[in-house]
Order: structure tokens, then sequence, then C-alpha cells
């Protein structure tokens, strides 16, 4: 809402119609804007209950690895009236891992299930200083009820990143569409 209307620019759509490993992208996260936003919509896993993950690279996509440090809290509520609660997940964060970090909790593959959010992408073309990241999302768990995930960390690297990959822990991405875009003069 606080955006001028010309401020966001659609860069690259990825589809997902049929089960992949993951969806990348692979070209233009570059110098061209300070901060890059992913809007991942209807992600929806072949398997049940599953994260969906994202990870970094700083060779092109040759390889997703880069060391990340992560937080990760949510609040829940399920169809039945349980399972309400609000806290800091300390076995969904990382500490100086190359591992995958997950974005959601436990989607379910039911027909209603998936996840959505954003993730925004700061200044990864920078050669001096670490890649921050921030996000939320939303995730219809395979227990049938809502997760509201808030997710930070950076990149502890100060070579450009130039790629990034969206995963589930287990299985294929089903279905959904991922979006990336610049943000002019962020």
């Amino acid at each position: 809402g606080s955006l001028p209307s010309d401020s966001l620019n659609l860069i690259t759509t990825n589809t997902i119609s049929s089960g992949v490993s993951s969806s990348s992208f692979t070209s233009n996260i570059n110098s061209t804007y300070d901060t890059y936003l992913f809007k991942f919509i209807n992600i929806h896993p072949a398997n049940d209950d599953t994260k969906l993950l994202i990870n970094f690279s700083s060779d092109t996509g040759s390889n997703y690895n880069v060391t990340k440090t992560t937080t990760f809290f949510n609040a829940q509520h399920r169809e039945s009236g349980s399972g309400n609660d609000l806290g800091y997940r300390t076995g969904a964060d990382l500490a100086q891992s190359t591992s995958g970090f997950n974005i959601t909790e436990g989607t379910g593959n039911d027909n209603d299930q998936s996840s959505s959010g954003e993730l925004f992408l700061f200044s990864p073309s920078n050669t001096t200083y670490v890649k921050h990241f921030i996000g939320r999302s939303n995730t219809i768990i395979a227990a049938d009820g809502t997760i509201d995930n808030f997710f930070s960390g950076y990149c502890n690297t100060t070579s450009a990143v130039d790629a990034v990959q969206f995963a589930m822990g287990s299985g294929n991405i089903d279905s959904g569409t991922i979006k990336l875009y610049g943000l002019k003069d962020s």
C-alpha cells in the first residue's frame, strides 16, 4: 500500500503445474535493484505435512549452499478450535548452516491445502555486507488449521547472492506460482 505504483516491477514468473523437485531463479538477481521480492502463491506439495524451503546461491545456481543464520516464529489455530499457539520455533531456525531454510510449517497435501507468502531479499549484489532477508507466509497445515509464519535471517557471505531456490522438505512441489519482483528506488 505504501509503494508507488511504478516501483514494483515483475521480473519473472515460475508457474508449476506438475510435480517438480524445486523452482529456481538463476538470472535477473543482480545490481539492477537493491531489494527483490518473491511472492509464492498456493504452493501445494505432493507429500503431506512437509515444509517449503529456500536456499541461496553465489554461483548462479550451481550450488545452493550459502551459509545462513535464521529465526522463525508463528501463530496457529486449528479448525477444531484446539492447537492455539504463538511461539518461537527453535527447531525451525538455522545457525550458520548451508541447509535449506523452512519458510512454512507442515503444509498439507489435501486438495484445499497450500502455502502462500512473500520473501524480501535485500542488496543481494552488495560485496561488502551480508545479505538480509525477511518474510511471512500462511500455511494450511496437514492437521487442518492455519499457521501464520514469520521468518528472517541473513546469508553470511560478502559474495553476491545471484540465485534463489524453493523446494519442499520432502517430495515435489505439485503446483503453485512463484513471482520475482524488483523494487525500484527502495
